[in-house]
């Protein structure tokens, strides 16, 4: 197995992502808010996956040693490096959740509900319990509580997984549906820093992050057939739970359809 082999099972669920239907229900502004306020959490912990990764394939504990695989040293950082301190639309430097915060409110969208969240994760440090008594749809609290279990596990493999298929991978086509259907029906709306995050998204991972998180996939499961099954279930159950969070968004933005 091999991650070409992953690709191509999972294909089908790539498929349904990138033509999902909630692409073109983002209509008016008041559904472009609700789809950031819920897509925002996305955003968050994607954070906790990759310093998850750096965790354990780099050295951050006192006094340094080196870490024992050079490459994945090297992998792994450089994908910090942008994800955590990126180049704004402004030229100031910022993790790409700083900056989707900053496009929320550019246009409109609050942001207090997921800073609440933050602050409840903060003071029960536990984000299990803080993901329980959130208000939110049980799809988002899913889609949430699948990433940290995954970075519970502490085994690598696992967490590029769900890193790599999951987002690095699946992000390029999944934002430019998502920037097409913005550019079609906010033009007169001021969305320049959303556009501008989802943009830098579809260069970074379709240049540079998804190539090199597949790399890194190659290098933790080398020939242990055990892993690279993990990887194809994490794989799986991580664009399941993507999907199952677009419906959820969906039928917020269509009441409809509850």
């Amino acid at each position: 197995m091999n991650t070409n082999t992953i690709s191509t099972k999972i294909e089908p669920l790539r498929q349904e992502l990138l033509h999902h239907s909630l692409y073109s229900k983002i209509q008016t502004i008041e559904d472009l808010h609700v789809f950031l306020t819920h897509h925002v959490y996305a955003v968050w912990d994607f954070m906790s996956l990759l310093k998850g990764l750096q965790i354990h394939l780099t050295s951050v504990s006192i006094p340094w040693t080196a870490s024992p695989n050079p490459e994945l040293r090297y992998l792994i950082n450089e994908i910090v490096v942008a994800e955590e301190s990126d180049l704004a639309l402004d030229g100031s430097r910022q993790s790409h959740f700083e900056m989707y915060l900053d496009a929320m409110k550019e246009c409109g969208a609050t942001t207090q509900p997921v800073l609440d969240f933050l602050e409840q994760v903060a003071s029960t440090k536990n984000v299990f319990v803080a993901i329980k008594n959130a208000n939110l749809p049980d799809e988002v609290k899913d889609f949430l509580n699948f990433s940290f279990t995954v970075i519970e596990t502490g085994q690598p493999h696992k967490i590029a997984s769900a890193f790599t298929f999951g987002r690095e991978d699946l992000i390029p086509n999944m934002f430019t549906e998502i920037v097409k259907s913005f550019q079609k029906n906010f033009p007169e709306t001021n969305v320049s820093k959303l556009i501008y995050y989802f943009e830098r998204h579809i260069e970074l991972d379709a240049d540079e992050h998804g190539p090199m998180a597949m790399k890194m996939i190659d290098y933790l499961c080398g020939d242990d057939i055990k892993k690279w099954q993990e990887v194809a279930q994490v794989a799986q159950e991580s664009l399941e739970k993507r999907i199952g969070l677009w419906n959820a968004i969906e039928r917020l933005v269509i009441p409809e359809l509850v």
